[in-house]
C-alpha cells in the first residue's frame, strides 16, 4: 500500500481504477481520478490547497505535486508529467506532456494539448494557448504543436493508463534472482503501437 496521510482530517479520495506505487506519498486534500498513474517516490502534497487529478493523468517517478495557499494544482484528463517535474499550483490542461525534470509554477495555466520540453522553467502566471509547445527557461512559446506530436504523446499516455489499470496485479514485490536466468512475462505487451 502506498504511503496515504490525512492532513488536519483531510484524507485523499483515490478512485479504484488507479494505481499509486507504494513508493509514492500522497497527502491530505488530493483527489486522483480513475487510470491514473503515480509512480515511484512521486510526492502529492496537498496540506495548504487541493491537488486534482482527473482519469487517465500519470504522475511519473520522483515528481513533486504541491500547492500555493489557496491555489490549486489541476492535471486535468490525460495529463502526462514525466520523470521527476515539479508542478506547483498550476493547471495542466487536458492530453498535456510536461517533459522530465520541468518546473511549472504558480498561476501557470497550461492549455490543452501542450507540450512543455524537458528541463523547462514555466514562471508563475504563464498562460498559454491550446497546442503550443513550450521550451526554455524561462519556458516561451515557440511553435504550435503538430498532430504528428500529440498522436505520439496521446499512445504514449495510453501506455500509463494501460500501467495504472494492470498495475496493482503487474507490478509485485518480489525477490530478485541471484543469477542470470531467461524469463519470459505472464503477459506479452506490444508496444509497437506506440513506436509506429
Amino acid at each position: 500500500m502506498a504511503n496515504i496521510y490525512s492532513y488536519h482530517g483531510i484524507k485523499p479520495i483515490i478512485k479504484k481504477s488507479a494505481y499509486i506505487h507504494p513508493q509514492a506519498v500522497i497527502i491530505g486534500n488530493v483527489e486522483i481520478g480513475e487510470e491514473v498513474y503515480i509512480g515511484p517516490n512521486a510526492v502529492l502534497r496537498g496540506d495548504w490547497g487541493k491537488i486534482i487529478i482527473k482519469d487517465g493523468a500519470n504522475v511519473q517517478e520522483n515528481c513533486t505535486l504541491h500547492v500555493f495557499p489557496g491555489i490549486p494544482t489541476i492535471l486535468e484528463e490525460s495529463a502526462h508529467i514525466g520523470h521527476g517535474a515539479i508542478i506547483h499550483s498550476a493547471h495542466i490542461g487536458k492530453n498535456c506532456l510536461v517533459g522530465m525534470n520541468a518546473v511549472v509554477m504558480d498561476n501557470a495555466k497550461i492549455g490543452d494539448e501542450c507540450i512543455i520540453g524537458a528541463l523547462s522553467f514555466v514562471p508563475t502566471g504563464f498562460i498559454s494557448e491550446n497546442r503550443k509547445l513550450i521550451v526554455g527557461s524561462p519556458a516561451k512559446v515557440i511553435r504550435e504543436v503538430s498532430d504528428e506530436m500529440i498522436a505520439w504523446k496521446t499512445k504514449g499516455t495510453a501506455i500509463y493508463q494501460e500501467l495504472a489499470r494492470e498495475g496493482h496485479i503487474a507490478i509485485q514485490p518480489c525477490e530478485p534472482y541471484t543469477e542470470f536466468v531467461e524469463q519470459t512475462p505472464t503477459k506479452i505487451v506490444d508496444y509497437s503501437v506506440w513506436t509506429k
